[in-house]
């Protein structure tokens, strides 16, 4: 075979697979365009799904899809959040303020437009609304505290935005242990939830190596201990049950498995989810609970579990995390 030959078949080789990579690149466009729907992006309480997308072609934009094809065409938009939460037409985004250094609180109304904003000090980590859209809380990640380190602490807030009342961290509240009072340096809260009534509260308190559910009474600044071994509640629609993770014997290193805690009888359900779950759940409805588990270094998918523990879980939507049911 002649050089000029070798060279023909190697120019015919590389025309083939650019014009292969040009269909596949169609393709694949074509694909992303038909996953995504036209429209706007509303917190208005409705039949939908918001989320944060981890898709590459949109990562960290607020996402809705539809309640009943959550696999569906999405609706994306132009915001974007490293953590989200909303309920009753109010939205809570946790977002870099400049660069990655610095981040904010800041309070959207159902159109998407900001409301407040308001700096935080620490890497955002959780985010929740009540169901009428009044109380926001959140938690982040901080270092600094000397009894642990170095290592990673967490603070969590809560802003009243009817009022404008701000509570930069549960730590300023009168906490009871057993009935009570308890006083220590190693104090932890994170995984805010909110009763229907607006001013009670579920949350994780860590302290002396427990991981308690604690209750909370916003106006009257108090915290008191319910149970140990739960973190990251998520209080139901009808505000019967906690869904949570704990950790395996004990031990974070494990991983954690999500449960759900009736109040009233103090009965643990542990859920068809049998991988491990380092997330807040969210209440899809009464029955369902929702839950992102990370795929890879930049992506993650949304699986929901029936809460009865009777069912297996299933992939609700992929490239996403951060759900909140905007019709609950």
């Amino acid at each position: 075979m002649t050089t000029r030959t070798r060279i023909l078949i190697a120019v015919a080789g590389i025309l083939t697979l650019a014009a292969a990579a040009m269909v596949y690149v169609g393709f694949a466009s074509a694909r992303n365009q038909d996953s995504a729907a036209t429209g706007t992006v509303s917190l208005a309480p409705g039949p939908r799904i918001l989320f944060r997308s981890t898709a590459d072609a949109d990562r960290g934009h607020l996402a809705t899809v539809a309640a009943a094809d959550p696999g569906g065409a999405r609706t994306v938009s132009p915001i974007s959040c490293s953590r989200v939460y909303a309920a009753g037409g109010t939205g809570l985004c946790l977002r870099p303020e400049s660069g990655l250094t610095t981040y904010q609180l800041v309070v959207l109304d159902a159109g998407l437009t900001s409301k407040r904003e308001i700096p935080l000090v620490g890497l955002p980590n959780r985010a929740r609304v009540s169901a009428s859209g009044r109380m926001l809380a959140w938690t982040v990640f901080v270092t600094g505290d000397s009894y642990n380190g170095g290592l990673f602490s967490t603070r969590a807030g809560i802003l009243d935005s009817a009022t404008g009342d701000l509570v930069g961290t549960l730590e300023d509240y009168s906490v009871f242990v057993d009935g009570l009072r308890y006083q220590a340096a190693d104090l932890n809260f994170w995984g805010v939830t909110f009763t229907k009534d607006d001013n009670r509260f579920y949350a994780t308190m860590s302290t002396a190596g427990h991981r308690y559910l604690v209750e909370g009474d916003f106006k009257a600044h108090t915290i008191r201990t319910v149970r140990d071994r739960v973190e990251c509640p998520s209080l139901s629609p009808d505000g019967t049950r906690i869904a949570f993770k704990s950790a395996v014997d004990g031990d974070p290193g494990k991983g954690w498995r999500v449960s759900v805690l009736d109040l009233s009888s103090a009965t643990v359900t542990p859920l068809g989810e049998t991988r491990s779950v380092d997330d807040q759940p969210a209440w899809l409805d009464d029955h369902t609970v929702a839950y992102a588990i990370p795929r890879g270094r930049d992506h993650a998918d949304v699986w929901a579990v029936p809460a009865d523990g009777r069912g297996k879980s299933r992939l609700l939507m992929p490239d996403a995390e951060s759900p909140a049911a905007l019709s609950a």
